[in-house]
């Protein structure tokens, strides 16, 4: 049995709801047709489609089998696309879920110029702070922030993330400047609300309780006279000189840079956890995931990509300087 043959054959028949209609696209006999899903449920030991004289419908082995032969079918279809033209082409549609801050600022701004190396490929980002379920909603691949859960998806670390205590130079000027994370209860500290995350408190990493050899990471649970469940209001308000609050990397260092906000208490600062790009567990990707892979890998590895503000310019990508 030639399985793609037969697979094609399934889809057809399937979408169609006719051995006949199915047999005419293909220009054979619908006893063709027929001998093909025959021989298909043979071999898998399942009842795929129930036939009668006036309609064919799916079983629910069917339905479930129906959508693997389609991916099945358009990854074939996309590696052949891939080289038809003597070199890398990707085309199809992706489909990526990031978190609505980081997405906003470090994934947007990259969808446009991804899709000008690949103008066959066309993209939907979906931004939001829950957590997508990749597969079951059919998306293609996440951005995530942070510690993984336990998952049955696949991920690669695209980049460090460091969580650091921040305050703009008008707030020092008139607070002065924490040297140990317990001062921090002698300063306005901007949080997240109990409703939000940030339960456990702000990680430090200081030395062994126990005098042994190392550091341990420790949290601390600092107050302030703000909160707010959203972490782009308490950027704002530390940008304002209100208080200190405890951000990541990714969110400040352009500001940083630009000498609007000062990083504090950077000996005690925590060890990073991860930007990671997830997919379902599956062996071959499909070639337009492999290369917004290698596109995001190729602009998350400079300093310079952190640094810039949401909005300037991002610097040329040329695929030919990475390896995949």
């Amino acid at each position: 049995m030639d399985k793609l043959k037969a697979f094609e054959s399934f889809v057809s028949v399937a979408t169609r709801g006719s051995l006949t209609a199915a047999a005419r696209v293909e220009g054979v006999a619908p006893a063709i047709m027929g001998r093909r899903l025959d021989a298909l449920e043979e071999h898998l030991g399942v009842r795929l489609l129930v036939r009668t004289t006036r309609r064919i419908t799916l079983t629910h082995e069917g339905s479930a089998f129906l959508e693997d032969c389609q991916r099945l079918l358009a990854d074939v279809a996309n590696a052949e696309a891939s080289v038809s033209a003597g070199g890398i082409k990707a085309t199809g549609h992706l489909r990526v879920t990031a978190p609505a801050g980081f997405g906003r600022r470090h994934v947007a701004p990259l969808v446009p110029l991804f899709r000008e190396l690949h103008p066959d490929v066309t993209v939907s980002l979906n931004l939001s702070d829950r957590v997508v379920d990749v597969a079951g909603e059919g998306y293609d691949c996440a951005v995530r922030v942070g510690d993984l859960p336990d998952s049955s998806l696949v991920s690669v670390r695209m980049a460090d993330n460091r969580r650091l205590c921040v305050a703009s130079p008008r707030y020092l000027a008139r607070r002065g400047t924490p040297r140990h994370p317990g001062e921090l209860t002698q300063h306005d500290c901007l949080t997240l609300s109990s409703e939000a995350s940030q339960t456990r408190g702000w990680a430090f990493c200081q030395p062994r309780s126990d005098g042994g050899d190392g550091v341990e990471v420790v949290y601390v649970k600092p107050g302030g006279p703000l909160d707010c469940s959203d972490g782009q209001v308490l950027h704002d308000w530390c940008l304002g000189g209100w208080g200190i609050a405890w951000r990541s990397t990714w969110e400040v260092e352009s500001e940083i840079a630009a000498g609007h906000l000062v990083p504090l208490l950077e000996a005690y600062a925590a060890p990073p956890n991860g930007i990671y790009l997830v997919f379902p567990q599956r062996k071959h990707l499909p070639l337009r995931v492999r290369l917004w892979m290698e596109f995001l890998r190729h602009h998350y590895a400079q300093a310079a990509f952190w640094a810039r503000s949401a909005m300037n310019a991002i610097a040329p990508y040329n695929p030919k300087d990475t390896t995949s």
